[in-house]
């Protein structure tokens, strides 16, 4: 029950706290004892919340895990927005995808977080998951496609630049990380991130 008085947002920082505390938990539990050792009722646990707590924010273990991948592709959303009008296109993009990124992760690490980049692999290469990561991926690329359409003046429904665009970086940035997960010795997942989205903007010259 929520205190007399309490404002809104605050109310609604607490649950958005809530939801990341109950993602993570879902990824550090499936990393450590694998998906299907897993359940709700460990989750709620690991995050401090009573199982039916679970229930409000999420219908599966799957969907729990592909929560941090939607939340962040969001913020990048939210963030392109707020990118200067000056800037040009590609280069709001790239800032945005990177300040985004950079936020809360030790991506710029050259010995990454290990719990971190192995909740990435799990996301990203575990079959169980790919129906969720799929539905995930779909929503964001929406959302990345309407912020595009209002900085170019644009029509998400009718013209195909502001999804082509928003495809591709979703695109670029899924190779950026399988790239930086397969490195050994282990690299800073920013350049290459920056590389590929500067790649499309030069529109793909071959090597």
């Amino acid at each position: 029950m929520s205190r007399e008085g309490e404002r809104p947002g605050l109310r609604e920082r607490k649950k958005q706290e809530t939801r990341i505390a109950l993602s993570w938990a879902a990824i550090k539990l499936a990393v450590e004892r694998g998906l299907e050792n897993v359940r709700v009722e460990d989750i709620a646990a690991e995050a401090r919340v009573a199982p039916r707590t679970f229930n409000n924010y999420f219908s599966s273990k799957g969907e729990a895990i592909a929560a941090r991948h939607l939340d962040r592709a969001r913020l990048i959303a939210q963030e392109l927005r707020r990118r200067p009008a000056s800037e040009p296109l590609w280069e709001a993009v790239k800032n945005a995808v990177v300040t985004q990124l950079s936020l809360g992760e030790d991506y710029d690490n050259g010995q990454p977080d290990q719990q971190w980049q192995a909740g990435i692999r799990l996301m990203i290469t575990e079959p169980s998951l790919l129906g969720e990561m799929l539905k995930a991926n779909a929503i964001a690329e929406e959302e990345l496609a309407s912020a595009i359409a209002e900085r170019t003046g644009t029509d998400v429904d009718r013209d195909v630049y502001p999804r082509l665009v928003s495809g591709a970086v979703g695109a670029a940035i899924r190779v950026a990380m399988d790239q930086w997960l397969r490195a050994d010795p282990p690299v800073p997942v920013r350049p290459l991130i920056e590389d590929a989205l500067d790649r499309l903007s030069a529109g793909l010259p071959e090597p």
